[in-house]
């Protein structure tokens, strides 16, 4: 793939040169701009929409965490701050990685791998769900590719039956093997790559496949596979409409 476009979010100068520095040396990344206003920062994202953006959280006017909510669609979120409290909260939003300061250029080239794996991934999924000329819905494959022991394979979105969270990996249950596929995405980016119309969130660590659904629990539980999965209060409204709109009984 091309260069990954980025933007640097901090209000402190020093910290800007460091990141500018790190993403200098790095050959797959591209800095476009470099900010200490993070409302400026916003508005100059919404007309570049940069691939990734390196995003302190502490900032006046307007928190990292605040920022990062607002950003364009593909954009994608690495967090840089000497708060490690927000770790937690960063995994909430579009972030794929949490660097604490002091940053080592290690660690910032780990972080920058993981988002150039995650925008390899979803090139890949966007290239088997568009095939260059159209195809009978009969004959038309539905996929997605997931980096799996250093490999690129693909998965039929048939063959999925629910995905499970561990912070930035998620394991995806297959109903044809056992074991499942462990591999390194946020549920936000797994979220995205997986069609909404098959596939719904129940809870932050849970998405189903909807037709995998074999039943529903009294509690409003599913069992899907093996598993009964629990639907959170925060996905329950969107599953119950859904179950409305799918049910017999009404």
């Amino acid at each position: 793939m091309t260069s990954l476009r980025c933007f640097v979010v901090d209000d402190e100068p020093l910290a800007v040169k460091m990141l500018e520095n790190f993403i200098a040396r790095t050959p797959f990344l591209e800095l476009v701009a470099s900010f200490t206003d993070p409302v400026l920062a916003l508005s100059e994202m919404r007309t570049q929409a940069p691939d990734l953006v390196f995003l302190d959280i502490q900032m006046p006017d307007l928190s990292g965490m605040e920022l990062s909510r607002m950003v364009p669609a593909g954009t994608r979120i690495i967090f840089t701050t000497a708060f490690k409290q927000y770790a937690f909260e960063s995994y909430e939003v579009s972030a794929l990685d949490f660097l604490l300061k002091p940053i080592r250029y290690q660690k910032f080239l780990e972080a920058a791998e993981k988002a150039r794996e995650w925008f390899t991934l979803k090139e890949a999924a966007t290239a088997a769900a568009a095939p260059a000329a159209p195809a009978p819905a009969s004959e038309a494959k539905t996929s997605t590719f997931f980096k799996v022991d250093g490999a690129l394979r693909k998965v039929e979105f048939d063959d999925i039956l629910f995905v499970e969270g561990m912070k930035d990996y998620v394991m995806v249950f297959l109903a044809s093997q056992k074991q499942p596929l462990v591999t390194h995405v946020t549920m936000k980016g797994m979220e995205e790559m997986l069609p909404a119309g098959q596939f719904m969130r129940i809870h932050r660590s849970f998405i189903v496949a909807l037709d995998k659904v074999a039943s529903v629990s009294g509690t409003g539980d599913v069992k899907v596979g093996d598993r009964l999965l629990h639907v959170s209060d925060a996905y329950r409204e969107a599953f119950d409409a859904y179950l409305r709109e799918h049910s017999i009984a009404r």
